[in-house]
């Protein structure tokens, strides 16, 4: 398939420049054939075998009405080059906003793009569409180019590329498709790995909490510069986060059961300032009288009363250590659940809890 060129005309527009390249496809910019002052955005793709994943875009895109997801225009995979016309987003990608800040973006820019994030999620999954493929590359910025950072609002955030996006649960042993990986049993999987849930790098069924899980990670390195490693928080990462980031971070970047069950359920925590910050130096804890690990005796944080599950390292809510002894991975210091054969986050078989 012989690429477009600058000059080109696809359906009612003109194609001025390529704005961007991915695995499956380029992105240009164009404008009206007549009206000159419609500007757009047109993917192509850059191989007969992604016209498949064009037109699950488009369909996936097209019943979206969002302020935050980017809006679908025009749409014929049929055409002699196959295209999906899109609102043009006039700014930067969210990789290259965290790439300007490498010890972080301001705390309350990063709390507004996570908002305009979990918004269109909240959108995509009442309208059965999972995105599976959420990472800072596929997030758009309205005016990041030329707004300072401080300046970015909920409205300025853009979800895109929705190539990978599937209806309702998916169970991804039925994806197959150039350009998946492989689980380690041979299942196929789509996605970018750096930013996958669990159940979908190991192929299997996924749905709405998958996404979730990305935006964790998206969080994470809004406000580090860096993805999470092992059981950091963001607070062990960067001083004087408010108090809401560890909990909410905590309930997307965690095991399947123990997220939020809904994107609309995470918007919600992320206003909560009820629930003090507490000041616990990494690897601390609070001597918790008559507790072991895996007999927590104790049902409420002695710190700030929040419910405790039984199995729990940590509160939820505020971080505070709960057991004297915290189950870790010998492999990547993670906190697994008592209960866990296996580190959630690296794999390793973990051994039997003692004590």
């Amino acid at each position: 398939m012989t690429g477009p060129q600058i000059g080109d005309r696809i359906s009612e527009y003109v194609l001025d420049e390529q704005v961007g390249a991915g695995s499956f496809g380029q992105v240009w910019k164009a404008h009206h054939h007549v009206w000159k002052e419609e500007i757009v955005a047109i993917k192509v793709p850059t191989d007969s075998q992604f016209v498949r994943n064009l037109q699950k875009e488009g369909t996936a895109i097209h019943g979206l009405r969002h302020p935050n997801v980017v809006r679908a225009i025009g749409l014929d995979p049929y055409a002699e080059t196959p295209y999906l016309v899109m609102e043009f987003v006039d700014g930067v990608s969210l990789r290259q906003l965290i790439d300007k800040h490498p010890s972080g973006l301001p705390i309350r820019t990063a709390k507004r793009i996570t908002c305009g994030i979990l918004r269109a999620l909240g959108h995509a999954h009442e309208n059965n569409v999972i995105h599976r493929d959420i990472k800072p590359a596929n997030i758009l910025i309205a005016g990041g180019g030329v707004k300072a950072a401080d300046e970015i609002d909920v409205d300025d955030v853009k979800v895109t590329d929705f190539g990978l996006g599937k209806a309702g649960q998916v169970t991804t042993t039925s994806i197959l498709q150039s350009g998946s990986l492989l689980s380690e049993d041979g299942r196929s999987i789509s996605g970018t790995l750096a930013y996958m849930a669990p159940e979908q790098r190991d192929g299997g069924t996924t749905d709405g909490r998958s996404d979730l899980y990305a935006v964790g990670i998206v969080l994470f390195e809004m406000l580090c510069g860096e993805r999470p490693s092992g059981s950091d928080m963001p607070s062990h990462i960067r001083e004087g986060l408010p108090s809401w980031v560890d909990p909410v971070y905590l309930r997307l970047y965690t095991r399947y059961d123990r997220r939020f069950p809904s994107a609309a359920e995470a918007l919600a925590e992320i206003d909560v300032t009820s629930v003090p910050p507490v000041a616990i130096p990494h690897g601390g804890s609070v001597p918790l009288s008559g507790a072991r690990n895996g007999d927590l005796h104790h049902e409420l944080c002695p710190a700030c009363s929040a419910a405790v599950e039984p199995g729990d390292n940590y509160c939820t809510m505020c971080g505070t250590q709960v057991v004297p002894n915290p189950r870790r991975c010998p492999t990547c210091d993670a906190y697994p659940a008592t209960e866990d054969k296996y580190c959630v986050f690296c794999g390793t078989t973990l051994p039997a809890q003692v004590g």
